[in-house]
C-alpha cells in the first residue's frame, strides 16, 4: 500500500531517480504522477509535496544529471593540464556519467523536447505556474549550453595551441556531445563493455580525430 504523505520517508533523490526510470520505460507523455508515486511507494498526492507538476518533475530530473556532469568538467577545465588531456577527462567524465544514469542520459535525449510543451502548467491554466517553469526552463537551457561550451571552449583552445588541427570547433563538440548523448540509448548495464571501456573508445575516437595531421603521418610512418 503507498504511504500517505505523513509517512512519508522517501528522499528527493530517490523520487528523481525513479522518475527518470518511469520516463525511460513509459516516455513522458505516458507517464502520470502516480506511476512515478508509485515506483517508491507513495501517493500521487503526496508527490505533490515534493514537485509541482510533471512538467517540474522532468524539469528537475534533467537539471539534477545536467549540473552533476557541470560540476566535474568545471573541475577539469581549471586543471594544470594540457588541452588533449582535458578533452580526454570531459569526455570520459560524461560518458561515465551516461553509463552510471542511462535514465537521465536518455531523458536528456527523447523528453528534453517536452520542456516547450509546458502541458501539465498550461492545463492548470495557472499563469503564475507557467511563468515560473517557463523562467526555470530557459534557465536550464541556458546551463545546457554553458555546458556545452565547456567542450567547445576545449576544442578551440586545443587548435590554438596546436594540440588540435584546424576544424570547425562548434560542429565537432556537437558531434562529441551527440555521440556521447546517445549511448544512454543503447548502453546496457552487463553488456559486453563497461562504461568505462565505452569511454576509451570515445577518447580514443575522438581524440585521434583532431590529432594535427602532421602528428596522424608520423604515427602512420
Amino acid at each position: 500500500m503507498a504511504r500517505k504523505p505523513a509517512d512519508q520517508t522517501v528522499y528527493r533523490e530517490d523520487i528523481l531517480r525513479a522518475a527518470a526510470q518511469v520516463l525511460h520505460r513509459n516516455g513522458y507523455e505516458a507517464t502520470t504522477m502516480k506511476d512515478i508515486a508509485a515506483q517508491v511507494n507513495l501517493t500521487a498526492a503526496s508527490l505533490y509535496h515534493h514537485f509541482k507538476n510533471k512538467d517540474f518533475l522532468l524539469l528537475n530530473v534533467l537539471e539534477v544529471g545536467l549540473d552533476h556532469v557541470i560540476v566535474q568538467l568545471e573541475a577539469i577545465a581549471a586543471a594544470d593540464a594540457s588541452n588533449a588531456e582535458k578533452l580526454a577527462a570531459m569526455i570520459r567524465s560524461h560518458v561515465v556519467s551516461v553509463t552510471g544514469h542511462v535514465a537521465v542520459g536518455a531523458a536528456m535525449v527523447f523528453e528534453i523536447r517536452a520542456l516547450l510543451n509546458i502541458s501539465g502548467s498550461a492545463r492548470n491554466g495557472d499563469v503564475a505556474l507557467r511563468d515560473e517553469f517557463i523562467q526555470r526552463r530557459d534557465q536550464f537551457f541556458a546551463r545546457r549550453d554553458y555546458f556545452e561550451s565547456l567542450f567547445r571552449d576545449t576544442v578551440r583552445a586545443g587548435i590554438a595551441s596546436g594540440e588540435f588541427r584546424d576544424v570547425d570547433a562548434a560542429i565537432v563538440t556537437k558531434a562529441i556531445l551527440g555521440a556521447h548523448n546517445w549511448v544512454g540509448v543503447w548502453f546496457r548495464e552487463g553488456g559486453r563493455l563497461s562504461g568505462d571501456e565505452v569511454a576509451d573508445v570515445m577518447v580514443d575516437l575522438f581524440l585521434s580525430a583532431l590529432r594535427p595531421t602532421s602528428s596522424v603521418n608520423d604515427r602512420s610512418g
